[in-house]
């Protein structure tokens, strides 16, 4: 797939957070249609929750049957949000709000070619209240498998879409691009460009136009890389955010080499391995779940020690490692 960009589009491209989206790719980790990878400490924590889940709402079965990979999924049941996101119930009240018409059309085309589902996902699909279902269903999802972490999630995508911003302010499309995914390329044409996705076969066909109307970027933690260039949706790229590792924290026991948490202390140490991506005193007090006043502290005495500095965006301090931080880290 090829998207042609304009120099207009820089300034209209946007960023956003999709709650709704990373409840519904957690749900594709959770059960096993997507590989866990480095979140699979996460997925085997919440296993016991997911089952839970499937017993009590049975409509969750039914989303589970629609998931593909290398194929079409319904539209409606992840559409991107229509501004900066990161508010579940907005996102949840457009799903809801989906004509009936196109609900049934875009589960006839995610259904094509699919095995036939077991009897109770036919019913509920074929079923007059179908959107109600699902919705509930993803609706019951989040507050099972993603709410619980939520301000460490978020942390882990704030931290990529102000990194990645202020790759494309400061050097364009090539540096914004660059880590996005490895389907991803850019091409320059002068002032202009492409930005061509490698999807599947079909996509070296495709070609579109942003216009001037800009593209929006959504990292995910739990998702791999999706695009949308069909109507009524903006054009978009979902893509994996970095530091998905850190989502969590330093795992127990393993936060830091022994031989730093020896010279630094083991929390300080926590605090100079998670700044691998720079971030605010919040979002490592989010990360870690130390205190606030613990972390500042912490920073306080490595900013003395050389090891990180402060970099002040609007009315936020962002922290990051100095090259001798970075050495101390590994």
């Amino acid at each position: 797939m090829v998207i042609e960009v304009s120099p207009a589009d820089v300034a209209r491209t946007r960023y956003a957070i999709s709650p709704l989206g990373e409840a519904v790719q957690a749900l594709r980790v959770a059960a096993g249609v997507q590989a866990a990878g480095p979140l699979r400490p996460w997925a085997d924590r919440i296993g016991p929750r997911y089952e839970e889940l499937r017993r009590a709402v049975p409509a969750v079965g039914a989303l589970t049957a629609l998931f593909r990979r290398g194929a079409y999924n319904a539209d409606f049941i992840h559409p991107p949000p229509t501004g900066t996101g990161d508010d579940f119930a907005a996102e949840l009240a457009v799903v809801r709000a989906t004509p009936l018409r196109r609900v049934h059309a875009e589960l006839a085309r995610n259904l094509a070619g699919l095995r036939t589902p077991p009897r109770y996902v036919q019913r509920i699909l074929d079923g007059p209240d179908v959107l109600d279902r699902l919705s509930d269903a993803i609706e019951a999802t989040w507050h099972a498998l993603v709410e619980p972490d939520w301000p460490r999630l978020r942390t882990v995508l704030e931290r990529d879409l102000v990194r990645r911003a202020g790759h494309l302010a400061m050097y364009g499309w090539a540096a914004a691009l660059a880590d996005l995914d490895p389907r991803v390329s850019w091409h320059s044409a002068g002032p202009s460009g492409t930005i061509q996705v490698r999807t599947g076969p079909r996509s070296q066909r495709e070609r579109y136009r942003l216009g001037g109307k800009g593209l929006l970027l959504m990292p995910t933690v739990f998702g791999t890389l999706i695009s949308y260039v069909e109507p009524p949706w903006p054009y978009a790229l979902v893509y994996p955010a970095r530091g998905v590792a850190d989502l969590l924290g330093p795992p127990p026991g393993a936060a830091a080499p022994q031989a730093l948490g020896r010279l630094v202390g083991a929390h300080r140490a926590d605090v100079l391995r998670a700044l691998a991506v720079p971030a605010t005193t919040t979002q490592l007090v989010r990360q870690l779940g130390l205190s606030l006043g613990t972390v500042g502290g912490h920073l306080a005495v490595l900013r003395e020690a050389g090891l990180v500095t402060g970099i002040r965006t609007g009315q936020a301090v962002r922290y990051q490692r100095t090259a001798l931080g970075d050495d101390l880290a590994g």
